[in-house]
C-alpha cells in the first residue's frame, strides 16, 4: 500500500519495501524500543489503529496490520494483502521497460508508480496522482488469472506484488499503481473495491481487467465481459 502525500509524491517508499521483504529485520527493531518511550509507541498504536478513507461521500473504515512477509488492510468490507514477490518471478504482462528501465530494476527502485512504460512497441503514460482521484469511466471489464496462478514459481505484477487471481485485484493501463477503484456492473449492480497493481488489459476496447476472484464476485467470471462503471477510491 502506498501512502499519498500532499504533492502526491510516494511517501517512505524504501520503508515500505523494507517493511515488506525484511520484516524479521523490523520485529527485531522494535523489540529493542523501550516500551516506556511514549512517542514511539504513540506511533506505533497510530500504525495499529485504524484510518480512514472516503469514497465519495462514505467513509471506509480501514484497518493496517504488518505480518510476517506481507502486510493487511481493510476498505470497509473488503479486505487486501499485500505480498511481494521475489524479483526472480516472471510478469504477468511482456513489459518492455518502465521509466527506460528494465522493468524488474523500475521495481527495484521504487518507479513504477506513474511511469511511462512500453508494451509492444506502444508507449503509455499513466495518469498523475491528481488526475487519477478524478478518474470515472464505462466500458468493458474483461479477467484474468487462472493461466498464470498455476505457473511454475508464481507470477509479478507490474509493481512488484505476487499476484493471487482469488484476490480483488485488477490491471489498468494508466492509473498509478497501486490505486484503488470500485468497480460497479452495470448488468446486475454488484459493486465492489480491487486494488489495482497490474498494468493491462492491452486488447483494444476494454478498460480494466480484473482478477479471477473479482470477476467471480461481480458476476461476469463465466460471461468473460462485463459493462461496467470504475471510479476512484481515494486512500
Amino acid at each position: 500500500m502506498a501512502l499519498f502525500s500532499p504533492q502526491g509524491k510516494t511517501l517512505f517508499p524504501l520503508f515500505q519495501r523494507f517493511l515488506l521483504r525484511r520484516p524479521v529485520a523490523w520485529l527485531l527493531l522494535l523489540a529493542c524500543i523501550p516500551i516506556s518511550c511514549a512517542p514511539l509507541s504513540a506511533t506505533y498504536s497510530i500504525a495499529k489503529n485504524a484510518v480512514r478513507a472516503t469514497f465519495g461521500t462514505a467513509n471506509l473504515a480501514t484497518g493496517l496490520a504488518i505480518t510476517t512477509g506481507e502486510m493487511v488492510y481493510r476498505m470497509g468490507k473488503f479486505t487486501f494483502k499485500v505480498v511481494m514477490a521475489p524479483l526472480d518471478w516472471p510478469m504477468t504482462h511482456d513489459i518492455e521497460d518502465i521509466d527506460d528501465l528494465p522493468p524488474k530494476e523500475a521495481i527495484r527502485q521504487d518507479r513504477v508508480k506513474n511511469s511511462p512504460y512500453t508494451v509492444l512497441g506502444k508507449r503509455y503514460y499513466p495518469y498523475s496522482v491528481d488526475a487519477a482521484k478524478k478518474y470515472r469511466e464505462v466500458g468493458i471489464a474483461s479477467w484474468y488469472g487462472y493461466e498464470t496462478y498455476n505457473s511454475k514459481g508464481g507470477r509479478m505484477t507490474a509493481n512488484g506484488e505476487a499476484f493471487d487471481p482469488r484476490k480483488l485485484s485488477a490491471a489498468h493501463k494508466l492509473l498509478p499503481l497501486p490505486a484503488h477503484v470500485r468497480v460497479t456492473n452495470l448488468d446486475n449492480g454488484r459493486s465492489l473495491i480491487v486494488r489495482v497493481n497490474d498494468r493491462g488489459p492491452f486488447v483494444p476496447g476494454r478498460i480494466i481487467d480484473l482478477s479471477a476472484g473479482a470477476a467471480k464476485k461481480l458476476g461476469f467470471h463465466r460471461k468473460g465481459t462485463a459493462r461496467v462503471r470504475v471510479e476512484t477510491v481515494e486512500l
